[in-house]
């Protein structure tokens, strides 16, 4: 069935953006908007999904010179799903241009072009203890979002995972398929909730469909530790690596001696001081709310990595 609403979806070519156009596409969507920075990534996204207008733009800068405007991009825009962020990193700077900046940018043309509706994709992190670049600029994204007057529903999901996953999850099972010993820091006695991103973005489709309002806390059904998590991994994968308990500061001195070396690092201190930060989020009956399916932790992470088409795709950082 054919879904007429035009949606604009900014950083389209990420994790989240790449799950939803595909799920958007096959639930009949055709008048799809993809913004983002990445040319690679957006180029990913335009081969299985050549229908969908894509658009490469920086959207800290104001206006685009010689090319169409991204702004007037969001003149009948039905939903607009607001999807960009810095993620990972050591610049502190690019968290503050692409989580703040960026966001000023895209409500001032919302609002300019009086958008009605605003899929607000915050994250767990602004309820974490954890205090980094990307929690503190999280939160104020979210709350800048949430200001702006225009309806909207507040998503803030878990550490996720799925198709086109370049980090976290994703990037440790490629590690993994290319080392004899996979190392964990400390006891790897860390609880974790990772969210399937597949999941998440029928959470996404249902608000845009029902027009959900409030703030909801999208949080990975099943508790496990992180240790528990990579052996799963492992299984869905078929790696045969061995796992291996090194002392978390000899782990985190790793991660120091890279991050001199490689100026994007898949795998952050930061990170890593997340990764142990003993954080358990609230878990609400999400797919009773909006009507979709929570997918069993093994078969989310088959479905991710076993999948004959999309399991093979990698995004770069």
């Amino acid at each position: 069935m054919t879904q007429s609403k035009k949606i604009v979806i900014t950083g389209a070519a990420g994790l989240v953006g790449q799950n939803l156009i595909s799920r958007l596409t096959a639930k009949g969507y055709t008048n799809l908007v993809a913004i983002d920075k990445h040319a690679s990534n957006l180029a990913i996204l335009e081969q299985y999904h050549p229908m969908v207008r894509a658009l490469r733009r920086d959207l800290a800068e104001r206006d685009s010179s010689g090319a169409a405007r991204w702004q007037d991009e969001l003149a009948g825009c039905d939903a607009l799903v607001i999807g960009h962020a810095q993620i990972g990193g050591i610049v502190p700077a690019d968290f503050v241009r692409n989580n703040i900046e960026a966001t000023e940018r895209v409500l001032e043309a919302a609002v300019r072009y009086g958008v009605p509706y605003i899929v607000n994709i915050s994250s767990s992190v602004v309820n974490s203890m954890a205090i980094d670049d990307y929690t503190e600029t999280k939160k104020a994204q979210e709350a800048m979002i949430i200001s702006c007057g225009i309806e909207q529903v507040v998503l803030r999901p878990t550490l996720m995972f799925g198709w086109f996953d370049r980090k976290h999850i994703g990037w440790l099972a490629r590690f993994m398929q290319h080392i004899p010993i996979f190392p964990i820091p400390g006891s790897g006695r860390f609880t974790r909730q990772p969210l399937f991103a597949g999941d998440f973005c029928e959470v996404i489709a249902s608000s845009i469909e029902r027009g959900t309002t409030g703030n909801y806390n999208i949080t990975g059904q099943e508790r496990i530790d992180y240790i528990d998590l990579i052996l799963a991994v492992k299984r869905a994968i078929g790696s045969k690596a061995r796992i291996q308990q090194i002392p978390y500061r000899l782990f985190w001195t790793m991660l120091r001696i890279n991050a001199i070396f490689d100026k994007n690092p898949a795998f952050t201190v930061g990170q890593l001081k997340a990764l142990v930060t003993p954080d358990v989020f609230e878990v609400i009956d999400w797919p009773g709310l909006f009507g979709v399916r929570a997918t069993p932790l093994q078969e989310a992470l088959d479905t991710t990595f076993r999948d004959p088409i999309y399991s093979r795709v990698a995004l770069d950082f």
